[in-house]
């Protein structure tokens, strides 16, 4: 509803209803939560959780599939707001398994009883605030009653901006420049000339790219062309920390910028979307692609020759990523450089994939997305015992 672009306010008052009815419905808090965090009331709807937390753990998603004949797959996950875990909703959209997620909250120990499940899976992404959590995950994944626990939370508190950069370093295929986490005061005599970029970085230069730590969707990001623009962005963007990195010109012969989303779904990829921009700084949604029939069909032919193009000239560098993350599912977004090795741009597991794109205007996305979708599914299927490997 919200990506469509409808209004929420009659489901926000249907929730306060069941509250008003039931003041201890914690499901209702946590949806109402929910919606006022798709409304943009993003504080707002994080105040809820807690409330929802403390009477309960463990939700059941109503959309998935529901009794104890199908697969049951329990998700651990963080609170926080929508890029906290991946969205498995959405991968597990129309199929037959069921899904409860158990919230690891801080302070507050594990439910004494858990849904009955075949397999399990750690759903919390990779975040300054979310360290914690995995951590607390990796000290019971070994133990936990149904094994093995899909993506290794020791494997996940890998996957830090400077952490996927130094895992790469190397790596055949494909590239990708020194990431480094600075404090504000490193930051700041980078501004004032006191050290320079190559103090940081060994390959780093101006220009160069700086972000806040756990920035997402490329808020804050932005290309600083020298020292003097340092104090500026700093004012404009504060934060603790930041990661900096030197600037990478992967524009195509014809000036425009491309950018692959690819699912990485037990070692094989998928692509998920491609974004054509004329700014370095691409993401689907400012890249215009639903006012451009251009920009559409080219993204229709990535899909199509994905499989038989893309993937083998890049077959080194995805096996290269699945060896050194060593993780069952992960997403990815990178382009590709002047010397067709793949650059990559992050590595993560929240990042979001969907088939809510309207079917008209693109008509190659249904079917791959439900390609998707049924390569993660039979992915658990296949962990879980209840699908032949081959």
């Amino acid at each position: 509803m919200a990506f469509r672009g409808e209004s929420l306010t009659g489901l926000a008052f249907g929730l306060l209803n069941r509250l008003n009815a039931d003041p201890d419905d914690a499901a209702a808090i946590l949806d109402l939560g929910t919606v006022h965090v798709l409304m943009g009331q993003i504080e707002a709807g994080l105040r809820y959780q807690p409330h929802a937390l403390v009477k309960r753990q463990i939700y059941r998603d109503g959309t998935a599939a529901q009794g104890d004949d199908c697969l049951r797959l329990l998700a651990f996950a963080a609170p926080g707001d929508l890029m906290s875990n991946v969205p498995v909703q959405f991968l597990l959209e129309n199929s037959d398994i069921r899904l409860d997620v158990l919230y690891v909250v801080p302070g507050l120990d594990l439910p004494e009883t858990v849904p009955d499940h075949d397999l399990a899976m750690v759903i919390v992404g990779e975040s300054a605030q979310n360290r914690p959590i995995l951590e607390r995950i990796a000290s019971f994944a070994d133990i936990w009653p149904r094994q093995p626990v899909l993506n290794d939370p020791r494997r996940l508190l890998n996957l830090t901006r400077d952490g996927v950069s130094a895992l790469i370093a190397g790596a055949d295929g494909i590239f990708i420049p020194t990431t480094v986490r600075i404090d504000a005061d490193t930051l700041a005599r980078l501004g004032r000339g006191e050290l320079k970029p190559g103090d940081l970085a060994a390959d780093a230069a101006f220009p160069v790219i700086v972000r806040p730590r756990d920035s997402h969707a490329g808020r804050g990001l932005a290309k600083l062309e020298d020292a003097d623009a340092i104090a500026a962005y700093m004012t404009e963007e504060p934060a603790e920390e930041y990661y900096l990195a030197r600037f990478i010109d992967y524009a195509s012969p014809d000036g425009l910028f491309r950018k692959y989303r690819v699912a990485m779904i037990d070692g094989r990829p998928y692509i998920c979307h491609m974004a054509v921009s004329s700014h370095w700084m691409i993401h689907y949604l400012n890249a215009d692609m639903e006012n451009s029939q251009d920009k559409r069909d080219e993204e229709a032919r990535a899909f199509a020759t994905f499989d038989h193009d893309f993937v083998p000239r890049h077959r080194v560098a995805f096996d290269a990523m699945t060896e050194r993350f060593g993780l069952d599912y992960f997403i990815i977004d990178c382009g590709e450089m002047p010397d067709g090795s793949l650059l990559l741009f992050e590595a993560n597991t929240p990042m979001i994939v969907h088939a809510m794109d309207s079917a008209e205007l693109f008509p190659y996305k249904p079917p791959q997305m439900h390609r998707v979708f049924r390569a993660f599914q039979d992915m658990l299927r296949t962990r879980a015992g209840k699908k032949d490997a081959s």
